[in-house]
């Protein structure tokens, strides 16, 4: 059975950390959705088909769905990724539907992947104390909460957290691999041809 993987966007998600995470699971032959989290104080959805996400750089990236509760939850996929980039990370780690899915991916031993500010989420869904870590610039908010590292990608059972757009590779192909296994992630890794010595 193919893995699935429900990849969430928002305005300000930051491009690196979505699309490399996106391609790299791909490339593993997992089917990747992107879902749209629209801003809970901006109203109601305009039209069936989501917006474009303006990300942090400003590149727009054309989601395929409309977040929705109903249509993301564990029974559908088999991993939850939320992406970093301030603004973007805001969004989602306020969104109550979101932090409910959180939890619903954990208590079902689903995988969730968080990278930079969108570890955010594991504070605001109330997740349990754990190893854990984020982007520098969110430490403050994190380190009373939970086991902070500095490791580029830390794994706590099926909670997956990295640091920032310079660990995205190691985050993605952790992904694959944990979905996967070790032998699709090299067959992955191998063409992408990072340099001699990459240590991951």
């Amino acid at each position: 059975m193919v893995p699935r993987a429900l990849v969430l966007i928002a305005d300000g998600t930051e491009e690196m950390e979505f699309t490399i995470t996106y391609d790299t699971l791909v490339r593993g032959g997992v089917s990747t959705v992107s879902a749209f989290v629209q801003d809970v104080s901006s109203g109601v959805l305009n039209s069936e088909q989501p917006p474009s996400a303006t990300c942090s750089r400003g590149i727009r990236i054309l989601p395929d769905v409309y977040f929705d509760l109903a249509q993301c939850g564990p029974d559908m996929y088999d991993l939850l990724v939320i992406p970093g980039g301030a603004k973007g990370a805001e969004t989602m780690s306020k969104h109550p539907s979101v932090q409910e899915l959180v939890r619903r991916y954990i208590e079902r031993n689903k995988l969730v992947a968080m990278i930079c500010a969108g570890s955010l989420a594991a504070k605001s869904a109330k997740l349990a104390r754990q190893p854990l870590t984020s982007h520098p610039s969110v430490k403050a908010e994190l380190e009373q909460d939970f086991d902070y590292s500095e490791d580029a990608v830390v794994v706590s059972d099926n909670l997956i957290t990295s640091r920032g757009p310079g660990t995205a590779f190691q985050f993605a192909l952790t992904l694959v691999e944990m979905l996967c296994g070790s032998e699709i992630r090299e067959r992955v890794r191998g063409p992408m041809v990072f340099p001699q010595n990459t240590p991951f």
